[in-house]
């Protein structure tokens, strides 16, 4: 059985995980600006015109919220 200490390489410190892009990381969480307008709000159904996504602030917290919980 082999010490913490020669379980690590380079004089006993962890290896760092490499950095991800901050492009890659944004890429991956989808966002409200990627949803396109389909005509009622994305969370409540709410009839819309065909540009706007939620019919309010709540309904988008609501959408991201739940986004969150769900991936």
């Amino acid at each position: 059985m082999e010490t913490t200490y020669e379980s690590f390489p380079d004089g006993g410190r962890p290896l760092q995980a490499p950095p991800v892009s901050v492009t890659a990381a944004v890429s991956a969480m989808p966002t409200r600006a990627n949803l396109p307008a389909k005509g009622s709000c994305w969370y409540c159904e709410k009839p819309l015109d065909s540009v706007r996504r939620f019919c309010g602030k709540p309904c988008a917290d609501a959408f991201d919220e739940e986004a969150e919980f769900t991936r």
